[in-house]
């Protein structure tokens, strides 16, 4: 089985090698200044680069359980290296944190806020009980039970605009634009698999301001569940 799956991996490795022009990477030998450093939730069904369309050279990618933009360093909370790093060190001057509908790890969250229950791998755990706060916040303030959207679909929501206010909260993001996003393949925004809605610009929502932000081809890519 595993050698299956090392053969296409080269495969797809091969796939990759004829897709890209001649020059899709020579421009990018001894440097990278990419304009967008994304953060999103590590799923299997969530491709950052796919998302956007991205070349090389256009998009940091940063990959979390549920896309999370700090880290705990000799007890403070500071934003995580992987963010960091573009932000001040490779001219990167907008950050796209991006949640998705169904997420487990809100779900887990979600879970251990309801019922105490934890996951039991010590990896695991340690995410979702750095998401903890951030769900119970949202349960006591943002979500409603009684909406037609899940609870957590709401809270993923309610997580990107946290995280969004965190890397706006940082001295490392300078003056970095951050927009929030969310992936929906669960038909909780709109009825395409795979669109991404803006739901959040420098840590404040609002259907009508954001759509402010974008031209009218894409109105509709602005929404909340919120």
């Amino acid at each position: 089985m595993s050698r299956r799956v090392l053969v296409d991996l080269l495969d797809r490795n091969d796939d990759h090698v004829a897709s890209l022009g001649a020059d899709a990477l020579s421009v990018h030998r001894d440097g990278q200044r990419p304009p967008v450093v994304s953060v999103c939730c590590s799923d299997s069904r969530v491709s950052q680069e796919g998302m956007w369309e991205a070349a090389p050279g256009y998009l940091f990618t940063v990959g979390n359980i549920g896309n999370r933009v700090t880290a705990v360093v000799d007890g403070e909370r500071v934003l995580s290296g992987s963010l960091a790093y573009p932000l001040r060190h490779t001219d990167t001057d907008v950050v796209a944190v991006v949640g998705h509908t169904g997420c487990g790890a809100v779900g887990a969250a979600l879970d251990a806020a309801r019922g105490g229950t934890l996951p039991a791998d010590p990896g695991v755990r340690s995410d979702v009980e750095d998401l903890l706060p951030i769900v119970q916040r949202g349960l006591d303030a943002a979500v409603s039970e009684t909406a037609a959207a899940s609870v957590r679909n709401q809270l993923v929501e309610y997580n990107v605009h946290e995280q969004v206010a965190l890397v706006g909260g940082s001295d490392a993001a300078g003056d970095a634009d951050v927009y929030g996003f969310v992936y929906d393949f669960h038909g909780a925004y709109g009825d395409r698999d795979g669109t991404t809605y803006l739901v959040n610009a420098n840590g404040t929502g609002g259907v009508d301001r954001l759509r402010g932000l974008v031209d009218d081809s894409h109105a509709d890519r602005v929404s909340t569940l919120l």
